[in-house]
């Protein structure tokens, strides 16, 4: 039997310290609150999870179960680069990818001077572990986000971006929240849009296009991120529910969704190991990670971080 609170280790490469890094408290503490680029969702009951035949067994997506939540309001958007450089300058904040000294970056972005000798996860090769890569440097030294304003922060972790969450007057969604905003009103159906990945022939999302991991031949318009606001919004407004990055929750990963746990404003286990991370990336592709259906999740380390996860967050309604 597998282990409920431990995640698959496929689409996300554990890094961090192992659990040894606690988050920082913010060295110039101010707060910034803003209500601006959120879309107010009106909560109520809707059908959560999947027993989908494209979905992993020890993923935990099922059983479908209801689910209410009281109303909210979330972002539309991924957290870009520029909202993360404007808490950067107002509170001198370190990720916990500069105080570790690296993060991991996809092989294929990297030049060969970079991927030599850079350590790599044994069962994801296409990671290599750069030293200096971070929010800002995405690729490691000699990269930077100039022009990328507008794409997804990345090399961010949990800690992080609970911490920007927090000076942003805002929170982390739960899971629960995360799967009703993604869902966009429609019930039970496999992506924000409907049941077909690309319907009328038309890209919906920012997923990998081709053969992984050798070959993406970006026929979405990227080949790694996309802007926050690329693609059509689902019937909420919000913006790459599917693809694109991953974004962090707020729960603490475990596989058991048993009755006795309370089904109306869930927040998942009260400790743990792992963080929740939602939505699949540009790096998901279905003969490996089709994890870019809005029931699909997996989880990391409060401290890791990669190339590929971001966040969003929700606010009182």
């Amino acid at each position: 039997m597998s282990d409920p609170t431990t995640p698959p280790r496929c689409c996300m490469p554990a890094g961090g310290s192992g659990g040894s890094v606690r988050p920082l408290g913010l060295e110039r503490p101010q707060r910034s609150s803003t209500r601006e680029g959120t879309v107010l969702l009106p909560g109520g009951e809707f059908l959560m999870g999947a027993e989908d035949a494209e979905g992993f067994p020890n993923d935990g997506e099922g059983p479908v179960r209801p689910v209410r939540l009281a109303p909210f309001r979330i972002d539309a958007c991924a957290v870009s680069n520029e909202r993360f450089a404007a808490f950067v300058d107002a509170t001198g904040y370190r990720t916990d990818a500069e105080r570790l000294g690296w993060s991991y970056v996809f092989a294929g972005f990297l030049p060969a001077a970079l991927r030599r000798g850079a350590p790599r996860p044994e069962h994801t090769p296409w990671w290599c572990g750069v030293r200096g890569a971070a929010w800002n440097r995405p690729e490691g030294p000699g990269s930077a986000v100039d022009d990328r304003a507008d794409h997804p922060v990345v090399h961010v972790s949990w800690n992080d971006a609970a911490a920007y969450a927090s000076w942003a007057g805002k929170r982390l969604p739960t899971e629960a929240e995360w799967e009703y905003a993604a869902r966009g009103g429609l019930e039970q159906k496999r992506y924000p849009w409907g049941d077909e990945l690309n319907p009328d022939g038309s890209f919906r999302c920012n997923i990998w296009r081709g053969t992984f991991p050798a070959k993406n031949t970006a026929e979405d318009g990227h080949r790694g991120t996309a802007p926050v606001d690329a693609f059509e919004p689902n019937g909420y407004g919000l913006f790459n529910m599917s693809g694109n990055v991953w974004e962090w929750c707020a729960d603490w990963w475990t596989t058991d969704h048993g009755a006795a746990r309370p089904l109306v404003d869930p927040s998942g286990p009260a400790t743990g190991t792992d963080k929740v991370i939602r939505g699949g990336s540009h790096m998901c592709h279905r003969s490996y990670c089709n994890r870019y259906r809005v029931a699909a999740r997996t989880a990391n380390s409060p401290d890791s971080s990669s190339g590929h996860a971001s966040f969003r967050c929700v606010a009182p309604a």
